[in-house]
């Protein structure tokens, strides 16, 4: 795991969740150590941020209480634990998170959890960032870099969700079945978004997408190319060559729509689109919800996406 310097608040947060952490330990059964679920029965897991949360309450299902560790509306890239999620990461059955993600989550799970952790990346494998760009991008690129965004692979998602099953088959073996069936049930919904992606993104009249960051590279398996204007955090202010070469680009492949991104500001990506002539549309890169799409979900956002770059390179 990679080893990160706790911020301030995170090990204020820690510091102080370390006495609830203490006596509540001392409340868990000889059951629940054992890997039997928590001293009243009830199996409960810690997601990182909302697709994780997302898979581990649909596998769950009605046996298992799944509690996020990221708040709606939080840039999931800088959340911060409260004391109430550290607490709950503590004394959770099973952790689901992503390493090197969060820095935040990552020093939590390093100070200890309260039973089983499933680090995501090493269970769906994530892609190379160099995969997505080609070497004059215009983006500095350390080798070895990973790609965190896997979830907008719908495949990778379904090998997830078959990862938190055995884990929390493990947990609570009684209900195996059950978690392997809801499972299966989510895997059968992601493939057939993922031959939706395929399908619909087959015969468009441009494959160049330019985005706010380097969110959306696992989608160049449907044939696109990303251009990011932005590095991999969505914070990262571009230079001015970086936006040249993007005015550039825009105009030489025909680029009708410059998307920005839920969550961050979208200043830089309209600024571009103004300035190129074309349109301006969001993309979600599904990290987490916002008062927006509050009733909406990982399916239903995914597939808005696709209409969204349907729509811009006249598919």
């Amino acid at each position: 795991m990679s080893s990160f310097p706790a911020r301030p608040a995170a090990l204020s947060a820690l510091l102080l969740a370390g006495t609830v952490t203490l006596s509540s330990c001392a409340a868990f059964s000889d059951a629940g150590a054992a890997g039997d679920g928590s001293s009243d029965g009830t199996v409960t897991v810690a997601a990182a941020f909302y697709p994780l949360e997302y898979v581990a309450s649909r596998v769950a299902g009605d046996r298992a209480v799944v509690e996020g560790l990221t708040s709606p509306g939080q840039e999931a890239h800088d959340a911060e634990l409260s004391i109430q999620q550290t607490a709950t990461l503590a004394e959770a059955d099973l952790t689901v998170f992503l390493d090197g993600f969060q820095p935040t989550v990552d020093a939590a799970v390093e100070e200890g959890t309260g039973g089983a952790v499933l680090e995501v990346g090493e269970t769906v494998g994530l892609r190379q960032l160099g995969e997505a760009h080609s070497e004059d991008d215009g983006h500095d690129h350390a080798a070895g870099d990973l790609d965190p965004h896997f979830w907008l692979d719908p495949m990778k998602m379904a090998d997830l969700a078959d990862a938190v099953a055995e884990e929390l088959s493990a947990v609570d073996a009684e209900g195996a079945e059950e978690y392997a069936a809801n499972a299966a049930d989510l895997r059968a919904e992601l493939e057939q978004l993922d031959a939706d992606y395929a399908s619909g993104l087959a015969s468009c009249e441009r494959d160049l997408v330019v985005v706010n960051h380097d969110a959306f590279g696992y989608l160049t398996k449907y044939g696109l190319e990303l251009e990011a204007i932005a590095g991999l955090s969505p914070d990262s202010e571009p230079t001015a060559a970086d936006v040249a070469r993007l005015q550039d680009l825009i105009e030489d492949e025909g680029v009708t729509t410059v998307f920005s991104e839920t969550l961050v500001s979208p200043e830089t990506a309209e600024t571009l689109a103004r300035d190129a002539g074309v349109e301006a549309d969001v993309l979600d890169p599904i990290e987490g919800l916002t008062d927006t799409t509050a009733d909406e979900d990982y399916l239903s956002l995914m597939r808005a996406n696709l209409e969204a770059l349907r729509a811009a390179n006249g598919c």
